[in-house]
């Protein structure tokens, strides 16, 4: 596997991806956290979802995700799907190299366990992140005495796709894995799919105002700026330009779902091949 060495400077862009539409989650949240940025974002809308694939198709977009952003030269790649955090994180930093690369599981996995008080944190997302225990292996690294009740809710993505973000069958769904965790005493969950914020009120209402939300997409936005401003790599110009963005396939939704994602209408869209 090819790695590359290029020169990054603060002006280089940050290359996002995820299997989808989903880490537009993490493009907002870094347009919140870090204004100046140049952001590269690829969404792999042909191939699209990769929380029910095997491991060693997650291992192959992977490569060829991060391979596509490298063309841009980033200076910091950000793996904003879950799936990937979990199953191939080292398939990404090899391909790209010397440049720090940022997965939305460690990052939600650290926010986590600062925000818990009584160490028993709930975890939401894909049946592959479920099913790989990523989220309880990070989470038992940084605290082993935490308890971590983990919930596939493979039925959230195509809700909040088809933006059902207030609707019955999403309330009746939301109702049915949330009860996963009666019983548990959890004081925080994380919403551990970038697709999940844009359910995250209904989420909220469902599992009760006790409950601390731990939204991975702001957690590793806090993230990349920490690492820019250790690394002297933050970008100090001030305009801001929209995101970059790239999809493998142009389904008609994604302009409809960048909307409801980021509030704003789509700037262009580049179609690249995988």
């Amino acid at each position: 596997m090819q790695t590359h060495q290029h020169k990054t400077a603060p002006e280089s862009p940050i290359g996002i991806f995820d299997s989808g539409v989903g880490g537009l989650t993490v493009v907002r949240a870094m347009q919140a956290i870090l204004p100046a940025e140049r952001l590269i974002y690829f969404g792999d809308t042909a191939r699209v979802p990769y929380g029910s694939k095997s491991q060693v198709t997650i291992r192959k977009y992977a490569h060829d995700d991060t391979a596509i952003l490298m063309r841009y030269q980033p200076k910091m790649i950000i793996v904003a799907c879950n799936t990937v955090s979990a199953l191939a994180l080292d398939v990404v930093e090899k391909t790209c190299g010397n440049i720090p690369v940022i997965g939305v599981l460690e990052a939600g996995a650290q926010l986590a366990v600062s925000r818990s008080e009584h160490k028993r944190i709930g975890v939401i997302g894909t049946q592959a992140t479920v099913c790989s225990n990523a989220y309880a292996c990070a989470i038992n690294m940084l605290d082993s005495e935490v308890t971590v009740h983990s919930k596939a809710c493979p039925l959230f993505v195509p809700l909040a796709e088809e933006g059902f973000t207030d609707h019955p069958a999403t309330r009746l769904i939301a109702a049915e894995y949330l009860r996963a965790f009666d019983g548990h005493d959890i004081d925080t969950l994380v919403l551990g799919c970038t697709h999940y914020p844009i359910l995250r009120s209904m989420i909220e209402q469902t599992i009760g105002p006790d409950i601390r939300i731990i939204d991975s997409a702001e957690a590793v936005a806090c993230r990349a700026k920490e690492l820019l401003t250790e690394t002297g790599m933050l970008n100090t110009t001030s305009e801001t330009e929209n995101p970059h963005l790239l999809v493998s396939d142009l389904p008609q939704k994604f302009s409809m779902l960048y909307r409801l994602f980021m509030g704003s209408e789509m700037p262009d869209v580049e179609l690249v091949e995988v």
